[in-house]
């Protein structure tokens, strides 16, 4: 026992997984607020339009003007906020992202994307996930080649499409466009991601999800999402001999679920991070934002929150670090999650049983105390448990999570009290 909790202890002071604060930033740059977009998790003034050559310009306009903090301060929200605590029409998802603890901010349009240099506070290098939600102003070839180090790094990109012809600043580049030029025309690799995406415009409900079994973006901490639905969206073609790493989520009605074509939503990795594909910005949309625009509820008012499931599962997977470097053979560091993290007095356990079985959770402080131990008894699959905190005092501790000849740990921070 003492040697398992000094390795417990060790792994905590020196892993990334626990060590790491994890940022996520999202886009406001590419003229994500222009015409009847609203992309952005908050703003507070409305001041921008669209100038020359579509750039977003101050006093142009009365579209949204996202600054870096989203306010009131992401400190005050709890585990019951509403998505209207910010206002923008991706409040929602930030405000989940924050209730498990993450630190929102926004590239501004008049923000820089780079990779590695250090007098940009907003470096891609400070962050672990960028959002970029249908991009309407191209890229340089300088933001291409630094959101491609910056997966080949370790960040996780979520990238979202929309339809053919969504140009919304009309300079003659849709975020379909815009996406495939990166993948096609970014002076380092083609097609890094092996993903491409279709010029296309379709609306269906899909329930052709792939059969992966063991996908914590299709069976995670939110649940097991269903089904999909685009609002004039577009798919994706994949290439695994571009990148032999990308896998399909969900596909069109009618396509084959272990084709290449019809994708809806996928993943990748190039490099030692991660990426998350979207063809279309309906699913994110939460229906709040700049009232001078046309919002819908995607995030939970279609397919019955299912929307919202797979996003916010796609979001945590995109925040997984890999420490294969340091693994004991007889401990898996990323085999369940904990929500919300931080906590106050209850948080759950979700975790993917490989047969039913008993589970044991203990709960250990940073002295290796031992401080609260639950025996549950899982089914095979996916399984969430809560366990009560209202006796811990705020601080860091250790979840250790083992059955049928598993053992797996994570960090809990307790606050709020």
């Amino acid at each position: 026992m003492k040697r398992q909790l000094a390795l417990l202890l060790f792994l905590l002071s020196v892993s990334p997984v626990f060590s790491q604060t994890i940022k996520v930033l999202f886009d406001a740059r590419h003229a994500q607020m222009a015409a009847n977009a609203d992309w952005v998790v908050d703003s507070d003034t409305y001041n921008i339009g669209t100038g020359t050559g579509g750039a977003m310009v101050t006093g142009a306009g009365n579209e949204a003007n996202p600054q870096r903090y989203p306010t009131p301060a992401q400190s005050g929200i709890t585990s019951t906020s509403s998505e209207t605590f910010w206002k923008g029409s991706n409040s929602a998802w930030g405000v989940a992202l924050a209730k498990r603890g993450y630190i929102i901010e926004t590239l501004p349009y008049n923000g820089t994307i780079t990779y590695g240099v250090t007098t940009n506070a907003q470096d891609l290098a400070n962050y672990k996930v960028f959002i970029c939600v249908e991009p309407n102003i191209r890229f340089t070839t300088a933001e291409k080649q630094a959101i491609i180090q910056f997966v080949q790094n370790g960040g996780g990109l979520f990238m979202v499409g929309n339809h053919n012809g969504s140009d919304r600043n009309n300079d003659t580049w849709d975020a379909s466009m815009i996406w495939n030029d990166l993948m096609t025309n970014n002076g380092v690799v083609s097609n890094p991601f092996g993903i491409t995406f279709d010029q296309l415009n379709f609306s269906e409900t899909t329930t052709n999800f792939a059969a992966l079994t063991n996908s914590t973006i299709l069976r995670g901490s939110y649940g097991n999402p269903t089904r999909m639905k685009f609002s004039s969206g577009n798919s994706m073609t994949i290439n695994r001999t571009a990148n032999p790493n990308v896998v399909p989520l969900v596909y069109r009605t009618g396509f084959s679920r272990t084709g290449t074509t019809g994708v809806m939503m996928c993943t990748s990795r190039y490099g030692n991070g991660k990426v998350v594909s979207l063809g279309d910005s309906s699913p994110p949309d939460d229906g709040t934002g700049d009232t001078n625009d046309a919002l819908f509820n995607g995030w939970t008012g279609d397919v019955s929150g299912d929307h919202q499931r797979i996003i916010m599962n796609a979001s945590v997977w995109l925040t997984n670090t890999s420490i294969s470097r340091m693994e004991d053979p007889s401990i898996n560091l990323n085999a369940f999650e904990i929500f919300p993290n931080p906590a106050s007095t209850q948080a759950t356990v979700s975790f993917i049983a490989q047969s039913e079985g008993n589970y044991l959770i203990e709960l250990y402080d940073l002295v290796g105390k031992k401080v609260m131990t639950k025996t549950i008894e899982a089914a095979q699959g996916h399984n969430m448990e809560s366990i009560d905190l209202s006796n811990n005092p705020n601080g860091v501790y250790l979840v250790q999570l083992s059955g049928n000849g598993t053992r797996s740990v994570s960090k809990l921070v307790v606050s709020d009290k």
